[in-house]
């Protein structure tokens, strides 16, 4: 009994934690989202998902839901959100500001860039049609992001149900997003607490 406690090998949560790396710098948030800036147009969610998670091994999938569910309640874009709070976690408010200024930085001047060259070729149809490429690429990021999130949920059939209900419930029916989150919090957490029990 007191080696199993000790070894990890036969402890699916101590070899997960095994397999995360050590906490960020405060250089490697900024670097790390600096980079996800870079690459995540239109579609940031699934790419920080695969950086956090697959890549630098900061959090394991668990821990990268429960966080990104927290970002999508608060207000403002849940990448910000996941970026401010993940460096938040690791580093405080020196960790917040570098993995913020690491994801705008670059991208916005980018943005403003592509936004000059936009004004004067808008109506040129190779524009238009690589903009309707990168909106389907990005569709297609999303649902596998959302995939890979849902996967856990498949062990809890109350916590897939709700999630169903939640996606019923703003994609199918077109309820607001709040009013949706405002009802479904609630009832998700007593779900959790009495499965956690």
């Amino acid at each position: 009994m007191e080696t199993a406690m000790i070894s990890n090998d036969n402890n699916p949560a101590g070899s997960a934690a095994q397999l995360l790396a050590p906490p960020p710098t405060v250089k490697q948030l900024f670097f790390g989202f600096l980079g996800l800036g870079l690459t995540a147009f239109g579609g940031a969610l699934p790419l920080a998902h695969r950086m956090i998670v697959d890549r630098h091994r900061w959090l394991n999938e668990a821990e990268f839901a429960e966080l990104l569910g927290l970002c999508q309640f608060l207000p403002g874009g849940n990448i910000i959100n996941l970026s401010v709070a993940l460096g938040m976690r690791f580093r405080g408010v020196k960790g917040a500001f570098a993995s913020i200024m690491g994801l705008i930085a670059a991208p916005s001047v980018i943005v403003i860039m592509l936004g000059i060259l936009y004004e004067h070729y808008q109506n040129d149809p190779h524009i238009k049609h690589l903009f309707a490429g990168l909106a389907a690429a990005a569709a297609g990021l999303l649902v596998s992001m959302a995939v890979k999130i849902a996967m856990p949920l498949r062990k809890s059939l109350p916590l897939a149900v709700l999630a169903i209900l939640c996606f019923v419930a703003i994609a199918i029916l077109r309820w607001p997003l709040l009013w949706t989150m405002l009802a479904m919090t609630p009832i998700s957490i007593l779900v959790t607490s009495r499965i956690k029990k």
